[in-house]
């Protein structure tokens, strides 16, 4: 038989699926793997959806999305990103926030043309680069620049090839949120190379302490050329209800409605009208999300950082913690099975989101407190007998 797709099967698999599935095998864990709010969506939520099947809303709805949904989508945003969208032509929904970024991608990118992508970096980003044929152009997130994009850089992996610069903040695997003065740095590049611009900013909601979010689509000049990708997954706990949302100019949205049309036809319908009651609904579960996230990210990070052999820049917002093991003297991964065949804890190894990953390993801190301070005192457990078994070598 003829060969498959040499594109498709050049992509990895992602690290944190192989530490979920190598979880499943044993018991007595605490996993800090998956990136997916410890809660379930509201119960308006799910009411808005199961109405929506009684009163027989189960049918086709245009490719972009119902009206409705895309009109409190508009206001909603206004007020989160400080960017004006029209709801009938710069706004569509979408299969969850990876077909966002996908379909983004697919209409901007040619075969050949390059990415810039920060790493550490969500190995999706990377999959759907490859999916399009494109070229990804890896420029280093420094933990001494805050896992933030070094300006300087950034304009030094500039090729006349460059069609596109990747952004997440608050950041997939770091934490990191990009501060305004980087972000008005960064949108002055992209203007001066006309450069197209992915934002994705799926953890938006999950800002902490005095650190302050912007939308590089706010700045002048750069919202005819940004797309921002956004979700319902993480703000409302609607991981598996595959909600998610794209704001962008009316010439590349536009485009991805063709596509849409080719690959999903429309998201699930009850899904949408759900999500429309999530929009107007109350605020009050993902306040009481990210007071709990607060919580835990205080106690991971003056956990780890009392742990001899581990450091942790605190995070300044989505759930991620990414810690650095390198004293250890163990590759990432080396250090993620060890811990979860002797420490029973499920992290994921930082080499999955990029060789700049490699020395660190990543934590989801969505458990419940309980849970949190369980698996932070078995990682203290298991770094008492990893060191004493280095000072033993």
């Amino acid at each position: 038989m003829k060969e498959l797709s040499k594109t498709i099967s050049a992509i990895q698999g992602s690290s944190i699926r192989k530490m979920f599935n190598m979880a499943q095998q044993m018991d007595d864990l605490v996993s800090f793997a998956l990136g997916e709010p410890g809660y379930t969506a509201a119960a308006h939520i799910s009411a808005a959806a199961i109405q929506a099947i009684q009163e027989g809303n189960t049918h086709y709805t245009v490719n972009a999305g119902i009206l409705p949904l895309r009109e409190a989508l508009s206001q909603k945003m206004e007020l989160k990103k400080r960017v004006n969208y029209d709801p009938e032509t710069e706004i569509m929904v979408t299969s969850g926030g990876v077909e966002a970024l996908y379909l983004s991608m697919k209409v901007m990118l040619d075969p050949g043309d390059e990415v810039l992508l920060g790493a550490p970096y969500f190995p999706n980003y990377l999959g759907q680069i490859q999916m399009c044929g494109a070229v990804p152009r890896i420029v280093p997130l420094l933990e001494e620049d805050g896992f933030q994009y070094n300006v300087r850089r950034l304009r030094e992996s500039i090729t006349e090839r460059t069609k596109l610069l990747l952004l997440n903040s608050p950041s997939n695997p770091t934490g990191s949120v990009t501060g305004e003065a980087i972000l008005k740095e960064i949108a002055q590049l992209c203007i001066e190379q006309d450069l197209y611009v992915i934002t994705d900013e799926v953890y938006q909601d999950f800002i902490y302490g005095d650190t302050k979010y912007y939308s590089i689509a706010s700045y002048p000049g750069m919202k005819e050329r940004t797309v921002i990708v956004d979700s319902f997954s993480k703000t409302y706990a609607m991981t598996g209800w595959r909600c998610g949302i794209v704001l962008g100019p009316q010439a590349l949205v536009s485009q991805m409605v063709k596509i849409q049309e080719n690959v999903v036809s429309c998201v699930n319908t009850p899904t949408q009208y759900g999500a429309l009651a999530a929009l107007e609904g109350s605020d009050e579960t993902i306040r009481a999300m990210t007071e709990q996230y607060d919580c835990n990210r205080q106690l991971v990070t003056q956990e780890i950082n009392s742990m001899p052999g581990l450091s942790c820049v605190a995070p300044q917002g989505a759930f991620y913690a990414f810690i650095n093991v390198k004293q250890t003297g163990l590759t990432s991964e080396e250090f993620a099975i060890r811990l979860l065949k002797e420490g029973r804890v499920v992290v994921v190894p930082g080499s999955g989101f990029g060789e700049a990953g490699e020395g660190y390993i990543r934590i989801s801190y969505v458990s419940s407190k309980e849970d949190t301070v369980k698996g932070l005192e078995r990682i203290r457990a298991f770094m008492k007998q990893l060191m004493e078994e280095k000072h033993r070598g």
